[in-house]
């Protein structure tokens, strides 16, 4: 079927909630490039929102799939457990940088795995209260959405959310928020609205996703790693789209140094089959009783194998320096449109984990999120994939695979640099 016929069938049966705005389907991919049911050949600089690092259809991890499909699709591992849960558990508890000993449960999803990272840290503190951070993102879920700290579009519609929620400041500068002023919007927090006896964990993102991939800087990554010990609270820390290579590191929270009590993963971890993790201290993780944390589908087959071969590619290809090699190419063009255009302001990176911001005006920092809007919908026409975020929706984020060709990301770029040429126009058309 055609982009035509399929828009067709999207518009008379897929609910409006659910359906994408896009009116190209994909037809097949490969490492950062997709063709859509016309044949039409796009770049992907989305990356399935995050979760292709290692690119579409990674060699490795199809055939670990295949050769999956050949044995065990699906028994329930709480029924009859299998290999490749055990391993991948075994393979994450040594790589993922939690206190102690690690222990995983595998899930489906993000929020999932959040939704499982509060209900251990209940069960190994007796405490019930979560304080989570503005501009954060856990998930759609009822629990991650009253988590997460921006409301539109995810809980608008909704109702009520859960309770025992707090919310403290996350350090942005460029928005004004230094790190004394989060801090000191925290510890307010523990003081008017969710007492440290009972508050279960504080849990954040060490790279703002959603909000607008904002790293936290380490010295407030130790503090929150200090207040937890003081109180007894559990620091969990959300790497959904920050792990798995994204910043240089497997995990973000390794530029830091400070060891978490809990990890959650996803996105990444499977090049693209539904899986994700909680890891943690054992004593922790063991707190819940027999049969209290899995599911139905959690941790299956064929997603344990492609997490395997995914961390057999991290091993074998050196994804975290072409992470960094990536990272460092961006900076250096962020840095140049910040010249170029009057528009383009506050490029960052943290390995691939890249954004710039655009803005109507750079001495105030005011965002045009309306100029996002259209540089996305122009890059698309022009056939490149590009995704915007932040509280302000004024944010251009880069997803691309760590493993996209040279060639490839510089034809995205410059289209890129063509779209807001024809949007803005340029300094240098200015002054000609």
């Amino acid at each position: 079927m055609n982009n035509a016929q399929l828009n067709e069938l999207k518009q008379r049966y897929v609910a409006n909630g659910a359906a994408s705005p896009a009116t190209q389907f994909a037809d097949r991919a490969e490492n950062a490039l997709i063709w859509d049911a016309d044949g039409n050949r796009i770049i992907d600089f989305a990356g399935g929102i995050g979760v292709l690092n290692v690119g579409h259809r990674h060699p490795k991890v199809v055939q670990a799939v295949k050769d999956q499909l050949d044995k065990v699709m699906h028994t329930c591992q709480t029924v009859m457990p299998y290999e490749g849960y055990v391993k991948v558990a075994e393979k994450l508890s040594q790589v993922t940088p939690v206190r102690g000993h690690g222990k995983v449960m595998l899930a489906n999803s993000g929020a999932e795995a959040l939704e499982n990272a509060v209900k251990i840290a209940r069960g190994a503190t007796g405490k019930n209260n979560v304080i989570c951070f503005d501009g954060g993102y856990h998930g759609r879920t009822f629990m991650t959405m009253a988590m997460n700290g921006k409301v539109a579009p995810y809980a608008t519609d909704f109702g009520s959310m859960p309770g025992n929620v707090f919310r403290a400041p996350y350090p942005v500068p460029y928005h004004g928020v230094s790190e004394e002023e989060a801090l000191r919007g925290l510890k307010m927090a523990l003081k008017t609205d969710a007492n440290p006896k009972d508050t279960c964990a504080i849990v954040l993102e060490p790279v703002l996703g959603e909000g607008g991939f904002y790293p936290a800087p380490p010295s407030f990554l130790k503090a929150i790693r200090e207040i937890c010990d003081e109180h007894g609270m559990l620091m969990i820390i959300d790497e959904v789209q920050s792990g798995f290579g994204r910043t240089g590191k497997l995990f973000a929270i390794e530029h830091s140094g400070v060891e978490p009590d809990i990890m959650t993963m996803a996105k990444s971890m499977a090049d693209g089959m539904p899986i994700s993790a909680v890891v943690g201290t054992d004593t922790v993780m063991d707190a819940c009783g027999p049969n209290s944390l899995g599911g139905t589908y959690t941790g299956s087959p064929v997603s344990c194998a492609a997490t395997l071969a995914v961390l057999e590619a991290f091993e074998e290809e050196d994804i975290l320096g072409k992470s960094q090699a990536l990272g460092d190419k961006l900076a250096k063009r962020f840095s140049q449109w910040q010249q170029d255009f009057d528009c383009v302001d506050n490029g960052r990176n943290m390995g691939a984990m890249a954004a710039i911001d655009l803005v109507s005006d750079k001495a105030n920092h005011t965002p045009d999120a309306d100029l996002a809007a259209a540089l996305c919908k122009k890059a698309r026409e022009k056939g490149l994939i590009l995704l915007s975020c932040g509280l302000f929706g004024n944010t251009i984020r880069f997803l691309m695979p760590v493993t996209i060709e040279n060639e490839i990301l510089e034809e995205g770029l410059a289209i890129i640099e063509e779209s807001l040429k024809e949007l803005v126009g340029s300094k240098s058309a200015a002054t000609a």
